[in-house]
């Protein structure tokens, strides 16, 4: 034998006394395995999923029973779009409170900022459907005035919290 063929003899003894069946079978799950976890990774286009998304993200800026609707930036409560009553008209039986929290949102829409009043509509149970909670720019409870986790109710005569309605009041200046 030459000395390339006793080169590979050897090799091949050397890999057969180390190896088993068990230990090849087991190199090619890891193989396997380890391919299931590249191949997500190759370019697919899923340009469709993301413009479908983007068209719901806009859907729900503009509706106003979702808890992303625009004006719903700085919510915590239920919603009266939920609960018998409008945007900013308490339903029947409710009456708003007194004092309010406000909150400064983005409509997406027009890119403009607003200044929104949030006002706790009172005097029945809590309505229980289309909670939210929404806390952008949201204050400590010394800053009463932008708190939202506040039951604004008590100042009313009936302190029972139903819903809250909402009020575009202006456009934010930002001065």
């Amino acid at each position: 034998m030459n000395w390339f063929d006793k080169l590979f003899d050897r090799g091949t003894r050397s890999v057969a006394h180390n190896s088993s069946r068990r230990s090849a079978i087991t190199g090619v799950a890891k193989l396997l395995v380890g391919s299931a976890f590249v191949l997500p990774v190759l370019p697919f286009d899923r340009s469709a999923k993301a413009a479908e998304r983007e068209a719901a993200k806009k859907a729900a800026h503009n509706d106003d029973t979702s808890c992303d609707y625009w004006r719903y930036c700085a919510i915590d409560g239920f919603l009266c779009t939920c609960c018998g009553g409008g945007i900013n008209t308490c339903p029947p039986g409710t009456e708003p409170s007194a004092v309010a929290w406000i909150g400064t949102c983005r409509n997406p829409n027009d890119g403009k900022d607003y200044l929104i009043s949030y006002n706790d509509c009172c005097g029945v149970t809590a309505c229980g459907k289309c909670a939210c909670n929404n806390n952008v720019g949201d204050r400590p409870g010394y800053r009463l005035g932008s708190h939202n986790d506040v039951n604004w109710c008590m100042a009313h005569g009936n302190s029972m919290y139903h819903c809250t309605v909402v009020a575009a009041v202006g456009i934010a200046d930002g001065a």
